[in-house]
């Protein structure tokens, strides 16, 4: 079977800004198309943000249950393979459940919804299901993140010590939420975002990328989690204290109050033999430092690369390649996971390489752990498995 994978959205209409990432990034290598959506809470902007994509009226359905419902009921060969949920943080959990109970893979933005129990809920059923579910931490499919986390698990940098990982923004240093500002609007609301503010929004992004790439878990925490904007609800900074499963230390920063920074997202891995570094604002570049050699450069495309970053490498070297290729690695990969499903092969190893419902819950783990620490007196709390 040779044709492209069919997906459907819920969420990301007019007015929206993520699901445009999210459509852009599927649409990027030309495996996936899509065909249907419920795009709004309300039907009719819902249908008509389905005339902006072109889609025939009776694919654009007024809420996401008509869309599951209906697109279940059609014939194989016409139905969507893929649900893509790209909502605000409370409209994850129900979604996604609907599509895998009606068989459907999902792609969902993060966090994976609101609390553990739903987290939980949603992994006990991808494995009931063999169903292909990924978050999406793009940040994980960058070229040379793929080629830091190679060169850790081969040992090149020996035992890891220290991870220090940072993400600091500015766009929420004043009360942009009082505003008719979208965005800030859902993401500082209790009842849209849930328990945190900053750490889900991008200290689950930092947590991830930390773990992901040393090859470590986090095994404790210790978290000043506060609130600088008079009135804000949720937190806009915090500091984390890690300790990793293999004695390594760390420390991980998510502030959206770091005025004048934009996405300065930067990961440092610490070994007994060198280091890495990498920022996701010069995102083709990977410093590797050494103990007793010279400092190295490995760019995006050049020379001998491991072949999770080179299979993830877009465009020639000195091109610029940034978040939407990142964003675009996780589509394409569940796209060739699917059509190998379809064609009843075994995907190859190198496109599984996607983060999971399992990221997910564990970074669901994450914001309650860090949310619990900063409001304790205990200094140290063990983030469960």
């Amino acid at each position: 079977m040779n044709r492209k994978i069919r997906m459907g959205m819920v969420g990301g209409g007019r007015g929206a800004f993520i699901g445009a990432v999210h459509r852009m990034a599927a649409a990027l290598d030309g495996q996936i198309e899509l065909v249907c959506g419920a795009f709004s809470s309300d039907p009719q902007r819902s249908k008509l943000s389905g005339t902006d994509f072109y889609l025939p009226p009776d694919r654009c359905y007024g809420t996401y249950e008509e869309m599951m419902h209906a697109e279940a009921a059609l014939p194989p060969d016409q139905r969507m393979d893929l649900v893509s949920i790209v909502t605000p943080n409370h409209v994850h959990f129900a979604p996604a459940m609907m599509a895998l109970d009606h068989g459907f893979h999902v792609v969902c933005d993060k966090p994976l919804c609101m609390t553990i129990v739903e987290a939980e809920a949603l992994s006990v059923k991808v494995k009931s299901t063999g169903l292909i579910f990924a978050v999406t931490h793009a940040y994980s499919g960058y070229p040379m993140v793929k080629q830091a986390k190679q060169m850790i698990a081969n040992g090149d940098l020996g035992t890891i010590r220290r991870v220090v990982v940072e993400y600091p923004q500015g766009w929420l240093s004043t009360a942009l939420e009082s505003t008719d500002q979208k965005q800030a609007a859902w993401r500082t609301d209790p009842l849209r975002s849930g328990a945190s503010g900053a750490v889900g929004d991008i200290g689950t992004h930092a947590a991830h990328l930390a773990e992901y790439v040393s090859g470590l878990r986090i095994k404790e925490l210790c978290a000043d989690v506060h609130t600088h904007v008079k009135g804000r609800r949720l937190d806009d900074d915090a500091s984390v204290l890690l300790r990793f499963d293999n004695g390594a230390r760390g420390l991980l920063h998510a502030s959206q109050i770091a005025a004048g920074e934009e996405n300065n997202l930067r990961l440092r891995v610490y070994g007994e033999k060198g280091s890495i570094d990498w920022s996701q604002m010069e995102p083709n570049s990977l410093v590797v430092r050494w103990l007793d050699q010279p400092m190295q450069v490995y760019r995006t495309g050049v020379g001998s690369l491991f072949p999770e970053a080179t299979i993830h490498s877009r465009v020639p070297s000195g091109h610029p390649e940034g978040y939407l290729e990142a964003f675009g690695n996780i589509y394409r990969d569940v796209a060739f996971c699917i059509q190998a499903r379809l064609n009843g092969q075994t995907p190859d190893p190198l496109y599984r390489d996607f983060p999971s419902v399992e990221d997910g819950v564990r970074g669901m783990r994450f914001i309650e752990t860090v949310i619990r620490s900063g409001h304790s007196d205990v200094k140290w709390i063990e983030l469960q498995n």
